[in-house]
């Protein structure tokens, strides 16, 4: 593995098997300090096993992964202690006061005993459970119980913020405060968070690892993986013609990508262009607009979502789109 300071992560051929079934296959990547990463894929795509082989919870079949250099398998208390781990379903004490389970897991995270109510109040302070920490953790809302859970995984200064499905079971107003949440947090931590849920990946991420049945598909941002695996783009626009002229027109300056005209209310029609890679037909689309005096009110490139990127790297095509 590569010794480099700024690299907090890294994977390296990571694989778990469960009898005979490969549940993650040879999976490497490294994040940088200070990015978010989110960890794509559906349910059984191996997001959490890698993610529990990471923290130390699981034992790899084989490769290895390090946290600020440090082993998860030849060093493992000195990679947890530079880890702080949210899992799914976190294991809370619902007979214990938040504040003194906090105290609790501080206590056995090794935090020093004069650090411990600092500590505990700075994290309790982040995750904004300050309100509830004289209170049974048994009487909390789920969004207050994910948030006392995360507190504990802060609790200790981690360097690296691994979330494994931080949103599941939350109403949408929780969602998006644990959204605001780790984004804050990401201006201290490095964070790795593994999600089904697309568009929080979207909305949270500076890139992206894309799983699937065990096997890293691909990695980057939106956009570079777009770019990887559709060889053609979408040309979006909305005009005001007649529709078998416009038809003619724009398949011509298409240069033979594939071309649908549909109708919208009012005599406008859109119009959908599949260009080839590298063509850019949209300054002709407005000129021949301008020249014929057709209204023009939309003209742009369609950016694939990451819902599209996933679906296309896992063998669905999205929307049309061609590949």
């Amino acid at each position: 593995m590569v010794s480099d300071p700024s690299i907090i992560l890294e994977a390296d051929h990571l694989t778990r098997r469960f009898g005979r079934v490969t549940a993650v296959d040879d999976v490497s990547f490294q994040i940088r300090r200070g990015e978010i990463v989110g960890m794509l894929g559906p349910n059984g795509a191996g997001k959490t096993t890698t993610l529990r082989m990471i923290a130390g919870f699981l034992c790899p079949t084989a490769g290895d992964a390090r946290i600020a250099g440090r082993s998860v398998t030849d060093d493992p208390l000195g990679a947890r202690r530079r880890l702080g781990y949210l899992p799914e379903h976190a294991a809370l004490y619902p007979d214990m006061r938040a504040g003194e389970y906090l105290r609790f897991r501080a206590a056995l995270k090794g935090v020093p005993r004069a650090r411990i109510a600092a500590r505990v109040d700075e994290a309790a302070e982040l995750c904004g459970v300050r309100p509830v920490l004289r209170r049974l953790i048994g009487e909390l809302s789920k969004g207050y119980r994910q948030r006392v859970a995360l507190a504990d995984a802060l609790v200790h200064e981690p360097e690296l913020l691994v979330l494994d499905e931080p949103t599941l079971g939350l109403d949408p107003n929780q969602i998006r405060q644990a959204r605001d949440l780790i984004r804050s947090l990401a201006e201290r931590h490095t964070v790795l968070i593994s999600s089904h849920i697309l568009p929080e990946i979207e909305m949270t991420c500076h890139r992206v690892l894309i799983l699937h049945r065990g096997r890293l598909l691909a990695e980057g941002p939106v956009p570079e993986l777009a770019a990887q695996i559709h060889r053609r783009r979408r040309i979006m626009m909305q005009v005001r013609a007649p529709r078998d002229e416009l038809l003619r027109e724009v398949t011509r300056l298409a240069g033979g990508g594939n071309v649908v005209v549909e109708p919208l209310p009012e005599d406008w029609m859109e119009v959908r262009i599949e260009a080839r890679a590298g063509d850019d037909p949209r300054p002709e689309l407005a000129a021949l607009a301008a020249r014929r005096g057709w209204p023009l009110r939309e003209l742009r490139r369609e950016e694939l979502s990451l819902e599209q990127v996933f679906l296309a790297l896992t063998g669905a095509d999205p929307r049309g789109v061609a590949r």
